[in-house]
């Protein structure tokens, strides 16, 4: 996206959204979403070792040969050029295990594990869940298997290889999915294959977390239609995210939020 167009959808959004207090929350359900996990600052204990590792990644100048299945295209990058730009920041990444964690998850699906800072946090919530992560291109995967082995998760399942051909086959094995986080390819097309892939696993309780939805008009493309998918009860806007609900005791809203 074009810098001027990103900073103009994010003054937009903040305009038009609600901040996250509470007011103007009339669902009790969303009241207690987003007192207890927006809001919420409670360090966990697995956050420092998680930030270091970050840290780490910053100064690490090694050189990957970054396979794109989107585009096509071969390039190479750094790996502190990756862990600079390209990876959830501390906030968002500690949210996603917020919304694990409120949910009590046992199996995690996520799409895209790239350095694999947001898998160390989706997959350190309990030694007894399972925690299944697709990554498209090999060398960052290898560099993601290892921050797990330093991080010693062993709850972490990494898949390697293209998710349109990898992620059927892992759904077979995870008939019940309680969070997916899909940051993959960012096409339209593909956004909204993984959510339709993944429908049939979900439950009430389940929680989608889309990212980069204002990516690219045809990213926000791809969020307008899920979040007006007939199975989605509710959803929450973050601008760098945003979060499907599946729950049937909510009333459908569609709410905007800063954060």
């Amino acid at each position: 996206m074009n810098h001027f167009t990103s900073i103009y959808k994010y003054f937009k959004h903040f305009l038009t959204a609600k901040n996250t207090g509470g007011h103007g929350v009339h669902s009790p359900f969303m009241y207690q979403f987003t007192r207890y996990v927006l809001l919420e600052n409670h360090p966990f204990y697995v956050f420092d070792s998680i930030e270091r590792l970050r840290e780490s990644l910053k100064m690490d100048r090694r050189v990957l040969t970054i396979t794109d299945f989107g585009t096509g295209v071969n390039r190479t990058r750094t790996v502190n050029d990756i862990a600079k730009k390209s990876i959830k920041s501390t906030r968002e990444s500690q949210l996603l295990f917020r919304i694990a964690h409120y949910i009590k998850a046992e199996n995690v699906l996520e799409l895209g594990t790239s350095l694999g800072i947001t898998t160390s946090y989706l997959g350190s919530l309990s030694p007894r869940m399972k925690c299944v992560t697709l990554e498209g291109c090999p060398q960052i995967a290898a560099v993601a298997a290892e921050n797990f082995r330093k991080l010693n998760l062993k709850t972490i399942e990494l898949v390697v290889g293209n998710i349109d051909v990898t992620l059927p086959g892992v759904l077979a094995s995870m008939p019940q999915l309680d969070v997916v986080f899909i940051d993959a390819n960012h096409r339209s097309s593909a956004v909204l294959q993984y959510f339709e892939l993944c429908l049939p696993n979900v439950h009430n309780n389940s929680i989608v977390i889309i990212d980069d939805i204002y990516w690219s008009d045809d990213m926000e493309l791809a969020w307008q239609t899920i979040k007006n998918h007939p199975r989605v009860t509710s959803s929450i806007d973050l601008f760098h995210m945003g979060i499907i609900f599946f729950n049937t005791d909510v009333n459908k809203m569609h709410y905007k939020m800063r954060y």
